[in-house]
């Protein structure tokens, strides 16, 4: 059984999204959106101060593959987002996870959750986090770090 929460990440070059899960996996929700340059040095302390907030155990970041599998363009950005993560945080698991469609799901969700357009704007990257935490937990939480 889990005993910590896990938060999702969609790490972005102008914005990063955040969603959280309790311990028991039974209910996910976005955290909100880090607005500024995925390389920042505050969006470390960002992480930081939702670590500080909550029980983590497990960081899982999006990692930007082709439709094809291979790693996408942006995945060096990611994997050194994700160094940077380890390096700072050495007691929480950072893994990355396939976010292919993640995206597109959660502006599917977000178009039927019935918010006008500038709201989903607003929403988006958290919303990719939380599909991309949700598609974690239904894959049974794979410790595989791709």
């Amino acid at each position: 059984m889990n005993t910590t929460g896990a938060i999702g990440v969609d790490h972005g070059s102008k914005r990063t999204g955040f969603a959280v899960t309790d311990a028991l996996r039974i209910h996910v929700s976005p955290l909100g959106t880090f607005h500024g340059a995925g390389d920042d040095p505050a969006l470390i302390e960002h992480v930081s101060a939702l670590l500080d907030e909550r029980d983590v155990g497990v960081l899982i970041v999006g990692m930007p593959y082709n439709m094809d599998g291979s790693v996408g363009p942006r995945a060096e950005s990611v994997q050194a987002f994700m160094r940077s993560l380890g390096t700072r945080f050495p007691d929480v698991e950072v893994l990355a996870h396939d976010e292919r469609l993640s995206t597109k799901e959660a502006e599917e969700l977000l178009r039927e959750s019935g918010l006008s357009a500038s709201r989903r704007r607003e929403q988006r990257d958290s919303w990719s986090a939380m599909v991309i935490l949700q598609d974690w937990i239904r894959a049974g939480e794979p410790r595989a770090n791709g």
